[in-house]
């Protein structure tokens, strides 16, 4: 079973997934910093259970399931991050979670999606397998439900309820919002929980296909030949058309972080704001530290996960790059 939809994500479909999210989780904290004199907004989504912002769509999505559905299971594709929402929200749900994650994803990404009870079906990144069509096969062959990491209507919905949570905690909708982007499900999400604000996505050099994408106004993949990226969490190949036909109406451009720039991120949100930040949720501090965008009066910015082996972040505040 596939998980296209005619069904297309909506604002009111968002503030339908930030009522349910808020029945289950408290709101993430809003913190303050200073950059260059001006005070921008962090939405430490690093602090879910499940360290990153996944888990909201994922409750939106298992929840909306019919009890044919649920009986049936779910089939979800990711890295990690969605990978542990969905598993996460398919536990608490007493669902059965089948994730398929590449073999090169972070121990601690593999370790916490089996910890949550989900199956873990490994396929080869590095190798070129294409893990949409094993997600496909195994969809197919177990009469399960497809749960996208961010080609779902559901999910966009789910990940925008961030969007709502932002604007009550600052009192009204931001003038600007930068967040990572890898499919851009987040991003796409924000656009539609806060229409009035211009939402900038940032993706990690070499994989800036959203960026590429809203550039030439059609969606285009990532290059055969992109670099290997410590951003595991935004490493997708191309968009989806769910989510471009609202990225291209609302986000005028995106942006590009380099590995230093994200690095230096890191280091910052660890040591003023006392987070742990992946690499790719780090993409939007990264970008605005970088000065690579004119910060707004109202300015907030998603650190999107904290999902990171511990020898890697060490690495990473020890600053020897």
């Amino acid at each position: 079973m596939s998980s296209a939809s005619p069904r297309k994500p909506t604002a009111e479909g968002v503030s339908l997934a930030a009522r349910k999210v808020g029945e289950i989780l408290p709101m993430t904290p809003l913190l303050p910093l200073e950059v260059e004199g001006t005070r921008i907004w962090c939405k430490a989504e690093c602090l879910q259970p499940v360290g990153a912002f996944k888990i909201r769509g994922a409750w939106h999505r298992l929840t909306a399931l019919s009890e044919q559905e649920r009986k049936r299971g779910v089939i979800g594709v990711s890295s990690g991050n969605h990978a542990q929402g969905v598993a996460w929200a398919a536990r608490e749900l007493g669902i059965a979670a089948t994730i398929v994650m590449p073999i090169d994803a972070p121990q601690v990404k593999l370790a916490n999606t089996r910890a949550l009870g989900a199956e873990v079906v490994l396929y080869d990144r590095p190798g070129g397998e294409d893990r949409d069509e094993v997600a496909e096969r195994l969809t197919t062959e177990r009469g399960a439900t497809l749960v996208h990491a961010f080609g779902d209507p559901w999910i966009i919905e789910g990940q925008g309820s961030v969007g709502i949570e932002i604007a009550r905690q600052m009192n009204g909708a931001p003038d600007l919002i930068v967040t990572p982007c890898g499919g851009g499900g987040l991003a796409a999400g924000l656009a539609l929980a806060c229409p009035a604000s211009r939402v900038i996505p940032v993706e990690p050099e070499g994989w800036d296909d959203v960026c590429r994408s809203l550039a030439a106004g059609k969606i285009l993949p990532v290059a055969p030949d992109a670099p290997p990226t410590a951003c595991d969490a935004l490493q997708t190949p191309a968009t989806r058309p769910v989510n471009f036909e609202v990225l291209k109406a609302r986000c005028p451009f995106g942006l590009i972080a380099t590995p230093a720039e994200i690095r230096a991120a890191q280091r910052l949100a660890f040591q003023r704001l006392r987070l742990v930040v992946e690499p790719g949720g780090a993409a939007a501090l990264a970008a605005v530290l970088a000065g690579k965008v004119e910060l707004a009066e109202r300015t907030a910015i998603v650190l999107s996960g904290g999902n990171t082996d511990p020898a890697s972040f060490a690495a990473v505040l020890a600053g020897n790059d």
